[in-house]
């Protein structure tokens, strides 16, 4: 494929078993108007919204180093505290974001690995070295070994992305048109949120760590999640959450020189959760983790932080990450049958938590 600039405006490859063809860049973004003539020109509705990506032909497969990602393989140390949730081989998409070989990808995919190999589109396999992993923006860095035949992608601001923005969703295995539909909070049940996310229809496959392109070409975010309420309180259709560029920007240059920002690390606790009412329903407690260590239980109701309620997740996790730097201790209020307990709970950094690579 030609350039950078109107980097769609000659032609996206897509390899077939027998060939291939050359498929225009109007016909991909044909895919994304039609999506967004069905939407029309008022609010978004369910019942308005496809369900399924524009089929784009059968058994087509796209030849992506021209769209600057890679497919990125990583395998956990031994005994990895995230392999019961994540896995001990994961698997995703990596971007290329500069000429030296560094590349973007989303955090989940090279927590504690000890290796991570990139593959480029004819399958040559390159491999990399994880740089670093920000539990803050959910993003991380790894960087090739040897030089990539890849061309990086310009970097967009995320900020000027709009609702109803046609969009290109590029992982290892191929394009997807789409549409952004929101643009709002995340807040996910890992002590983790995001006062601003990427959502995006209709839903895709293999999205973890795919880049978001704008019409330009230029990066917008990188893919984390499939979500079943893209466009929030209106509705629930299917679609995905990316993590919007700008958020790494302030931070990268830390990252490339320290393996991670020069902030001070958040007070992490250890527990999943879900809502319900304002108060956290505790599903899982990190084994080993300051609140298991402080007692907590899977089962236990969260609804207070430091003598006060709460008032949901988002008002939990800030409350927490005001409370001082890591390794401060927090009072946390936890409903147990019909009496509340106050559990005090030494906080830690997140990153001491999981295992780092042996070094040699």
């Amino acid at each position: 494929m030609g350039a950078n600039g109107a980097r769609f405006g000659i032609a996206v490859r897509f390899t077939r078993n027998r060939g291939a063809e050359r498929l225009p860049c109007r016909r991909v973004w044909a895919f994304a108007a039609a999506f967004a003539v069905a939407i029309g020109s008022g609010p978004i509705a369910a019942q308005d919204a496809p369900v399924s990506p524009p089929a784009v032909g059968a058994q087509q497969q796209p030849s992506l180093d021209a769209l600057s990602v890679v497919k990125l393989r990583s395998k956990s140390v031994a005994n990895a505290r995230s392999a019961r949730t994540l896995g001990a081989q994961r698997e995703g998409t990596g971007v290329v974001i500069d000429s030296n070989g560094l590349v973007m990808t989303i955090g989940y995919l090279i927590t504690e690995a000890e290796t991570v190999d990139l593959s480029t589109a004819d399958g040559k396999v390159f491999p990399a070295t994880v740089i670093g992993y920000d539990n803050v923006t959910g993003l991380g860095l790894v960087k090739a070994l040897t030089p990539l035949p890849v061309r990086p992608v310009e970097m967009g601001q995320s900020s000027e992305a709009a609702e109803r923005d046609m969009v290109l969703i590029v992982g290892f295995d191929g394009v997807a048109p789409a549409y952004i539909v929101s643009k709002r909070p995340f807040v996910g049940y890992w002590e983790y949120l995001l006062d601003e996310a990427i959502y995006t229809a209709p839903a895709t496959v293999n999205w973890q760590g795919a880049a978001l392109l704008n019409r330009e070409g230029r990066l917008l975010g990188i893919g984390s999640l499939v979500v079943g309420d893209a466009i929030g309180g209106r509705g629930q259709v299917p679609g995905n959450m990316f993590v919007p560029i700008d958020v790494m920007k302030p931070v990268l240059g830390d990252f490339i020189a320290n393996g991670r920002a020069t902030t001070r690390p958040r007070p992490w606790i250890g527990v999943s959760s879900q809502e319900v009412q304002g108060n956290l329903i505790v599903t899982r407690v990190s084994p080993d983790g300051p609140a298991e260590d402080a007692g907590l239980k899977t089962g236990d109701v969260i609804v207070g932080i430091g003598g006060q309620p709460i008032k949901g997740q988002a008002d939990f996790y800030t409350r927490l990450w005001k409370s001082g730097d890591a390794g401060a201790e927090v009072s946390v209020d936890v409903l147990k049958g019909n009496r509340v307990e106050t559990y005090k709970i030494k906080t830690i950094d997140r990153n001491h938590y999981f295992r780092s690579r042996p070094m040699l």
